[in-house]
């Protein structure tokens, strides 16, 4: 195995904390395959690149000879993942949950060996459990300790409700450390809470407390909020090539570096060259090309990376737009009409909270240039080629508005 010191100097590349401090160095100088742990709940069929700054990193783990475990938590996503969250989750349906397992195990392979990853089920061992055991698990912490966590708090202080089942959803999570003797897990900062219940728990089996590592939620397209389906600022691993390229190329110049750190498999001075070129004068859109190359083959191949690239640049430096475009005339005041509300009215989004967000996502280009400003107004007599995403188009012709008129 590769050295404690060059382990460490990797595996700390990305990571927020490590609990206790230096703990991962003493376990990783006892010069032995280490049990690595990190569970996901499918909760959805598909897995997007901000679950992948965990496996990345169990990757990084994998490569240097230690055992990983992707832990699916079938019996956790029955009781629903309540951290971060401001309402009671919903848990999903044993159906549900079985066949978004059954696509993570396809998934994962795009990153991780097969060969050298074990796959396990925390049903295995929570089943076997049976209420009685599962009533001295939930003996094993107080309510007062439950309510320590940040999100917890802010409900009860709210006057939100908080189920009982929620507060089982840290313990049995600490319980999947107990049952694999997990050495190491790693989690998203939301998670801190979790991780800690699974050092008490194996402390009071008898085993040798978890090293927690926790790694940064990634944010999403906005560069503001985490990545997440349900906010669609979202880059699935599923994506077809040339979405991906495209969502890969909407972010910020600023966030670019983030996903660098967080989403490449390029050496740290590899990345740290890249930026000195930047601040020398090199285009930041030319080292975004590289990193959205580099994600779309990894998903897919170089061959559709390199299609994606090519078709990106044809539609959208070189301003190509499809023929036969449809044409919208939509009525204005004098004063004009804001963009979001000219989106939707020609039938380029279905609601205005809609072309808000892909304004923010960098996915609105009037006349072939991007749209960042939510205030931009367009007045009557403007004659605009609108795009949203890669496959909506429309010429619109900005109407003054005259009694009577509608838009």
């Amino acid at each position: 195995m590769t050295d404690a010191a060059a382990q460490l100097a990797e595996l700390m590349r990305g990571t927020e904390e490590v609990l206790p401090e230096g703990a991962l160095e003493t376990r990783l100088a006892e010069g032995r395959p280490l049990v690595i742990k990190a569970g996901f709940d499918p909760t959805a069929p598909d897995l997007h690149l901000g679950h992948t700054v965990l496996i990345n990193k169990m990757r990084q783990f994998q490569q240097f000879g230690h055992e990983v475990v992707f832990l699916i938590g079938d019996f956790t996503g029955l009781i629903g993942d309540p951290s971060g969250k401001n309402a009671t989750r919903p848990p999903l349906s044993p159906e549900e949950i079985a066949e978004n397992a059954r696509t993570y195990e396809t998934q994962i392979f795009k990153i991780l060996d097969p060969e050298r990853t074990r796959i396990a089920f925390n049903s295995t061992w929570m089943n076997a459990l049976g209420a009685a055991g599962m009533i001295r698990l939930a003996a094993s912490h107080t309510v007062a300790r439950m309510l320590e966590r940040d999100d917890f708090s802010k409900r009860y202080a709210g006057g939100q409700p908080i189920a009982i089942h929620e507060f089982l959803y840290p313990l049995v999570q600490g319980y999947d450390s107990v049952a694999l003797e997990a050495d190491v897990e790693l989690g998203g900062t939301d998670q801190k809470f979790n991780l800690l219940v699974g050092r008490q728990l194996q402390q009071d089996a008898g085993q040798k407390p978890q090293v927690v590592l926790t790694m940064p939620l990634l944010e999403g397209l906005d560069g503001v909020q985490k990545m997440s389906k349900s906010l669609g600022n979202y880059i699935g691993i599923t994506d077809a090539p040339g979405e991906m390229f495209g969502k890969l190329m909407s972010i910020s110049d600023t966030l670019m570096w983030r996903y660098y750190e967080l989403l490449s498999f390029r050496a740290v001075d590899e990345i740290k060259a890249l930026q000195d070129a930047v601040a020398d004068g090199r285009n930041p859109r030319d080292v975004k090309f590289e990193l959205a190359r580099e994600i779309v083959a990894r998903f897919h191949d170089a061959d559709a990376a390199e299609a994606a690239q090519r078709d990106f640049v044809a539609r959208f430096q070189k301003h190509a737009v499809p023929e036969d475009l449809p044409e919208v005339a939509v009525a204005a005041d004098a004063s004009g009409m804001g963009v979001a509300h000219v989106l939707k009215a020609a039938g380029l989004v279905s609601s205005t909270s809609e072309a808000f967000r892909m304004i923010g996502q960098g996915a609105v280009r009037v006349d072939g240039e991007r749209i960042e400003d939510r205030a931009t107004t367009f007045e009557p007599g403007a004659d605009l080629v609108m795009q949203v995403g890669r496959r909506r188009f429309a010429k619109v012709s900005i109407t003054l508005r005259t009694e009577g008129t509608g838009t």
